[in-house]
């Protein structure tokens, strides 16, 4: 469903989303959603070497997978920076993000690091209390590098819960080929979502194969000092209750980062005009050189899923994987915790 008006639409309800869940493919459907019964669980995965750059030229044999503690059978993609992409760019308007206009407004001519040869394409979503999207699906960039250079400032919201729900719906709506990235610039935590809670949106992005890439300011210095210092993330205690409620928690303390964790994307703070365009450059390179493992699960069983991804030999390599995922029932209803 494409938008070619380029006005702003309103946000659909996001409870009510575009594609009813089947436990088999749907003939001609652009939905990608995993189901796990029939489906395959994709996991992209990032290969640092200690000096920034990727570590290319690793198979199947190289990679663990473990679904809820089992090992499973994987698959490698060592192809994936041929595969189109279709990027939403997700930007906060509300809140104090004014302060942030003029960063973000040099993100425009950087967009055709994500598309790669021109065979991609891009959409606009702001928001403040509620999202909109104001540039539809396009291979040209021009049109979202001017609405970046004229953002208007939003109400005091910073819905990020509905504004990721919503932008995650447009891109299952994109061609199943593509690769489905969201980039998100906002606050790090949640002010005024009404129609998407924590659980609901963590169930939508382990149905998603969606990568998230999060790049926050905060709207206090401590608040973005905690952020630097790898804040948000649960502590001693909240390790006591289940995956699923660490990752409601999580969720609640820092949606962004957590989010970023979640899908096996990357989260970065930044300050300065020059930190954004440098973060958008790496996390464009790092978006195009992930490894695509993937593998049909031995645990059916429904509800929220952890995975732990490991490499089977010491090559001093950072990693960076998808921690989760959220399996359908046999009928291919989401579960219920």
């Amino acid at each position: 469903m494409f938008r070619a008006d380029g006005q702003a639409v309103p946000a659909p309800d996001p409870q009510s989303p575009s594609v009813t869940p089947s436990s088999e493919p749907q003939q001609g459907s652009a939905d990608t959603t995993i189901r796990v019964n029939t489906s395959v669980v994709l996991v992209p995965t990032l290969v640092e070497k200690k000096d920034g750059s990727v570590l290319y030229g690793l198979t199947q044999k190289d990679f663990v997978v473990e679904d809820n503690g089992v090992p499973q059978q994987v698959h490698v993609d060592d192809d994936l920076d041929s595969q189109p992409v279709s990027i939403v760019i997700a930007v906060e308007k509300g809140g104090t993000s004014l302060l942030q206009f003029e960063k973000i407004a040099r993100l425009g001519p950087l967009l055709d690091l994500f598309l790669g040869d021109g065979f991609g394409a891009a959409a606009l979503v702001t928001f403040d209390s509620q999202p909109q999207l104001v540039q539809d699906f396009s291979s040209k960039t021009g049109p979202i590098t001017s609405q970046l250079r004229n953002l208007e400032p939003g109400d005091g919201g910073a819905a990020i819960l509905d504004a990721v729900r919503f932008s995650i719906d447009l891109l299952e709506e994109q061609p199943p080929e593509r690769r489905r990235i969201l980039l998100l610039i906002s606050e790090s935590r949640d002010h005024g979502s009404k129609k998407t809670q924590a659980k609901d949106l963590i169930e939508r992005i382990g149905t998603s194969n969606t990568l998230v890439l999060a790049l926050t300011y905060s709207a206090s210095g401590a608040e973005f000092l905690n952020d630097l210092k790898g804040g948000g993330s649960v502590g001693p205690t909240m390790n006591l209750l289940s995956p699923l409620l660490m990752a409601v928690a999580a969720v609640q303390k820092n949606v962004a980062r957590q989010l970023a964790v979640m899908s096996g994307g990357e989260y970065a703070p930044f300050l300065k005009e020059k930190g954004f365009e440098d973060r958008i450059e790496e996390v464009a390179k790092h978006a195009r050189n992930r490894y695509m493992l993937s593998f049909r699960p031995t645990d059916k069983a429904p509800g929220f899923h952890t995975l732990k991804v490991r490499l089977s030999s010491d090559y001093g390599a950072r990693l960076v994987a998808r921690t989760s995922y959220w399996a359908a029932d046999e009928a291919g209803v989401p579960a219920s915790p």
